[in-house]
């Protein structure tokens, strides 16, 4: 079986984990520092938090924005659970923006309309979650300019992302956005077996995800409600969770962080031989805008509705390990219960019923991407 995603471990990635392994600290000791260091460099933002999951990230950054019940948070209907549980945590209402039906991004004509619709009602949100679906930025220079006028805060989840660039500058610079969370999930572009991070050019914003990973608790005095007791004084002034990342983790992210170039560039290179290999087939290949460059975590290609459960499930028998992102957030039943229905969102629905996510790896070899190209053919022709 070709997988739609792998990893990737080399000796030296071993070797950083190893040495963390034999060294004085496991949880959070240098290596965490240095792994936060580089993401600030690659991104180019003032702060990096790193943390368990994006998941967590995404949970402390709506918490670090004040987000809570009686508030509402919008997303993309066409991403993972996680970019609309994280309002959930909060108490807060979620509601979603309809995606483009050329990048399956936010899009941003529903969104102004959205937008005008909600200030009407007097239920715009507090929060707005534009997903960088496949590792492609969403037009963020766009919904900053829409959503600052009615003074919505932007979170983006660049889980896809890290790597990828919009006009000139990389995802993750906080340009048009409050906070960006990052994923490291082993089929991401750069892993740390589970992490994730959130980066943000606000220092009271970092302060506060900092706390907030770690039970809410600080051990500076100016932050504390009297003189500390001693030299061993900590106090909880917010009510955080445990969302450490471990040096072993960090360890081996600063190892692959500096292969993160290498791999965003073989994944291009990749995704451009599949568009060659592809053009002539009746299918829809990604469409990228000219101002971005994507980390192509995903590579989806979308099929007849007619036909696509069929085509899916002949590629799996042919040893081919496609997989589909995403199931809409609002088919859930968790939910369906909170009163969304099928057909509120007829674009993204429309992208699950076609999308076919193939296999695209770093390490990925032309001869497996042949194989995959020649099972898709021979499943389009049957």
């Amino acid at each position: 079986m070709i997988p739609y995603g792998r990893q990737e471990i080399l000796d030296e990635d071993i070797e950083a984990v190893i040495q963390v392994l034999k060294s004085d600290f496991l949880t959070q000791g240098p290596a965490v520092p240095r792994f936060e260091e580089a993401i600030r460099k690659v991104t180019h933002a003032k702060y990096a938090i790193a943390m368990n999951s994006a998941t967590s990230a995404l949970h402390a950054a709506c918490a670090a924005l004040d987000l809570k019940e009686g508030d509402w948070l919008w997303t993309s209907p066409n991403t993972f659970v996680a970019s609309a549980n994280c309002a959930r945590y909060c108490g807060a209402q979620v509601d979603f923006v309809d995606i483009d039906s050329k990048t399956a991004n936010l899009c941003v004509n529903q969104l102004e309309n959205k937008l005008k619709e909600a200030k009407a009602k007097n239920r715009l949100p507090k929060i707005l979650i534009p997903v960088h679906l496949s590792g492609l930025s969403c037009d963020m220079e766009a919904i900053a300019r829409l959503t600052q006028a009615y003074g919505i805060k932007i979170i983006e989840d660049a889980s896809h992302a890290i790597g990828a660039s919009y006009r000139e500058r990389p995802v993750g610079s906080c340009d048009f956005s409050d906070i960006v969370v990052f994923s490291f999930h082993p089929v991401k572009i750069v892993t740390t077996g589970e992490g994730g991070a959130a980066v943000t050019n606000d220092a009271s914003l970092a302060a506060r995800l900092a706390r907030f990973r770690t039970h809410g608790i600080t051990r500076d005095p100016s932050e504390m409600s009297h003189e500390p007791d001693g030299p061993w004084y900590y106090e909880q002034i917010d009510l955080g969770w445990n969302y450490r990342m471990t040096d072993i983790q960090a360890a081996l992210g600063v190892s692959q962080m500096q292969r993160l170039e290498k791999y965003v560039h073989r994944r291009n290179e990749l995704a451009k031989r599949y568009d060659q290999l592809l053009k002539e087939l009746p299918i829809q290949r990604p469409i990228l805008p000219t101002d971005s460059l994507s980390s192509f975590h995903l590579y989806v290609v979308r099929v007849s509705s007619k036909n696509h459960r069929k085509i899916f499930e002949g590629l799996r028998s042919r040893g081919i390990g496609v997989n589909l992102h995403y199931i809409p957030v609002h088919f859930h039943p968790y939910y369906q219960s909170l009163g969304f229905k099928k057909g509120q969102f007829p674009e993204a629905e429309r992208y699950y019923s076609e999308a076919i996510s193939l296999p695209l790896f770093a390490q990925m070899t032309e001869s497996e991407q042949d194989q995959v190209v020649a099972a898709l053919k021979s499943e389009l022709e049957t």
